[in-house]
């Protein structure tokens, strides 16, 4: 017999590998922007100025991610773009008590 996780656990699972997906994103984006200006460079012979453009673009890109994750569960804000996917299971905090289960419209 097979155990299986409560609705709780299973958001938080969901919200964890969300989460988990933006960060991978993260990593992806400046292994991009720097290989490609790496790779720039070396066709056009201009070393180290599309690498070091690369790098900025990267880390603008990524600084974005991050502060869309920092904004996911606040009821007050509306998802971005890259985070609408995490705010549909993240659980919100408005939505639940002290315990992290989610209340019946209590009020």
């Amino acid at each position: 017999m097979q155990i299986q996780p409560s609705p709780q656990d299973r958001e938080r699972l969901g919200a964890a590998g969300a989460a988990t997906g933006l960060g991978c994103s993260v990593v992806v984006t400046v292994i991009l922007f720097i290989g490609g200006g790496i790779l720039v460079d070396r066709s056009a012979n201009t070393t180290p100025t599309f690498t070091l453009i690369g790098v900025v673009v990267a880390l603008v890109a990524a600084g974005y991610e991050l502060y869309e994750l920092s904004r996911v569960g606040r009821a007050d804000i509306t998802p971005g773009p890259l985070t609408r996917q995490i705010a549909r299971v993240a659980p919100r905090r408005d939505r639940q008590d002290g315990r992290g289960a989610q209340r019946d419209n209590e009020e």
